[in-house]
Parts: C-alpha cells; structure tokens; sequence
C-alpha cells in the first residue's frame, strides 16, 4: 500500500476507530487510548516498511499493542475507567445497569494477563480470525485459540455476565 496522502487518509478513515477500541479495551483509559491511535497511525505514515494490505488490521493492532506495552512498562500501573458512559436512548435505570456491567467486565478484563487480554480483544471485539492474531501476538494458532478460550472462562467465572 503507497503511503501517499491519499491511501494513508483511506487508511486512517478505515481503522482509526477500531484502533481506538481496541486501545480503549487494552487500556480501560479513554485519554490514553486516544494517545495511542494517534501514534499508531504516525508510526504508519513514518514507517519505511511497506505494508501487506491482507494485513493491515492486524499490523495496526500489532503497533497499538506495542505502545500499550511501552507505557505500561513507563508507568508500570495501570489506570481505572472513571469515565461517564452516557447514553440518552437509555432509561436512567437501564443506564446504571449497563454502566456497572460495563465497570464489571473491564475490571474483569484488567485482571487478566496481558496477552491474554490482547488476544481476546482481538478475537471478540474485533473479530480478527486466529490466525491475524497469532502473526500478530507471536503465538501459535493452537496457543490463541488457548488463551481465548480460558480469558472467556476467567471473565465469566469473575463476572454475571
């Protein structure tokens, strides 16, 4: 993929929300997230190495989840979500009760070992396939399929939901 203004503003307009998620799923913390997909995506621009277009979801992921790392080994704490999640469609009932699974399943989520909570980010929210995962995360199938399967186990027996 040519990294000229138009295919990197097509890039950009694609994935730049689904880096955000997925940043916002690794770190629980909207500002950070931020931060990190607008690195992810300078990181892209000054890159020399041409990009293989099959993969280009997983090589965003892939840069995201580095700088995640980087910062988490700078602050070596991670940060809580204290964020409003607001939502106008929603009875306040409704919203409270949504709010605190939300709370629920990312606190969940944050128990997790890192890898585990990257691979089932990138299988569940993102829909990525296995195999995108294991080239991505330096694992085998086998070993992803694994570690998604017990994160799911981990989350439901720390959760309701």
């Amino acid at each position: 993929m040519s990294k000229d203004t138009v295919s990197f503003h097509q890039l950009h307009s694609k994935y730049a929300e689904d880096v955000y998620r997925f940043s916002f799923w690794l770190t629980g913390d909207a500002d950070e997230a931020k931060d990190i997909t607008s690195e992810t995506f300078v990181r892209v621009w000054t890159s020399t190495t041409e990009i293989r277009v099959e993969s280009v979801k997983a090589y965003l992921f892939t840069i995201a989840r580095n700088l995640f790392l980087q910062n988490k080994r700078r602050k070596k704490k991670l940060t809580s979500l204290d964020e409003e999640m607001r939502d106008s469609a929603m009875q306040p009932d409704r919203v409270s009760e949504v709010r605190s699974e939300l709370e629920e399943a990312l606190k969940a989520l944050q128990t997790l070992p890192e890898i585990d909570r990257t691979v089932m980010i990138m299988r569940v929210e993102e829909e990525l396939s296995y195999e995108d995962i294991a080239r991505s995360v330096g694992l085998s199938v086998t070993a992803v399929k694994v570690k998604v399967f017990r994160a799911r186990a981990k989350i439901h027996s720390l959760t309701n939901l």
